[in-house]
């Protein structure tokens, strides 16, 4: 008799791993290409700016021995135009190297847009527009299948059962250990935060806030190995999904519990459905 319900109910799973398999490569491919294109169209631009600082410095300092006022308004005037986008990070000798473009792609298609990087180049900042329009539909397909591939086994709240609930527990709890708690830890010891600015970065990074007042690797006096910042978009990426699964089942909740308490409104719903 379970049989075929059996069969059927495997091959609905086959056929959505499927589909979460080639939009996590579509996700990822998506991500590798724009990296890299953003890496060619802003390093050059970055290094050309990067030297224009240094002569211009050297051409203050060999050309003003005595500082006056404006001599120093010139100098300000040439630090604030460029100091954003060459001094940010002084430790490499780009900003625009694979980690961090690869970084910049994932708050591009997330829309978490920190602002501490951004194309300079007309051509990368046309490129940004048409990656943006192109990633962040891809993006959203990617995290509403992942969704749909983690609740396979959890179940409908509404339901109540008790299993179920254990279930949703468990998948609260390990996902708050696996994206809440053990990369502010790593964010700790790696940027020099206390646990509490590497808690709040990364709740303001998945709920896509991105206020931009904490960034993992942006500490100019700090050297991170060339992975730090791509591992940290690939963790946004995921923890993305399992935090918009967590505010879903949330606002199913919310809405169980008003409709619980105002039986009225679920019949006034089911009347204007009709």
């Amino acid at each position: 008799v379970y049989g075929p319900q059996l069969m059927a109910r495997f091959q609905v799973i086959r056929v959505k791993v499927s589909c979460i398999a080639v939009l996590a490569l579509a996700h990822f491919t998506y991500l590798v290409l724009g990296a890299t294109i953003f890496q060619i169209l802003e390093r050059e631009a970055e290094s050309n700016n990067r030297n224009h600082f240094q002569l211009e410095k050297l051409n203050f300092l060999a050309n003003y021995t005595c500082l006056d006022r404006s001599a120093l308004e010139k100098f300000v005037q040439v630090v604030d135009q460029f100091l954003s986008s060459t001094l940010s990070n002084s430790t490499n000798p780009t900003n625009w190297d694979f980690s961090s473009s690869f970084f910049f792609a994932g708050t591009v298609v997330t829309t978490i847009g920190y602002g501490n990087l951004s194309p300079s180049t007309v051509s990368g900042q046309v490129f940004c527009v048409f990656y943006a329009l192109c990633g962040i539909p891809l993006n959203l397909a990617f995290l509403k299948q992942l969704g749909k591939c983690l609740t396979i086994h959890l179940g409908r709240l509404e339901k109540g059962q008790t299993v179920e609930a254990l279930a949703v527990s468990l998948f609260v709890i390990t996902g708050s250990v696996l994206f809440l708690i053990i990369p502010p830890l790593l964010f700790s010891l790696v940027e020099g935060w206390t646990f509490g600015e590497g808690f709040y970065f990364s709740f303001i990074t998945l709920s896509t806030i991105g206020f931009g007042d904490y960034v993992v690797g942006s500490d100019p006096s700090k050297e991170y190995i060339s992975l730090y910042r791509s591992l940290a978009g690939v963790w946004i990426i995921f923890a993305l999904a399992w935090l918009s699964l967590i505010l879903n089942m949330g606002t199913k909740l919310i809405e169980h519990v008003v409709v619980l308490t105002h039986p009225d409104l679920k019949k006034q719903q089911e009347e204007e459905d009709v």
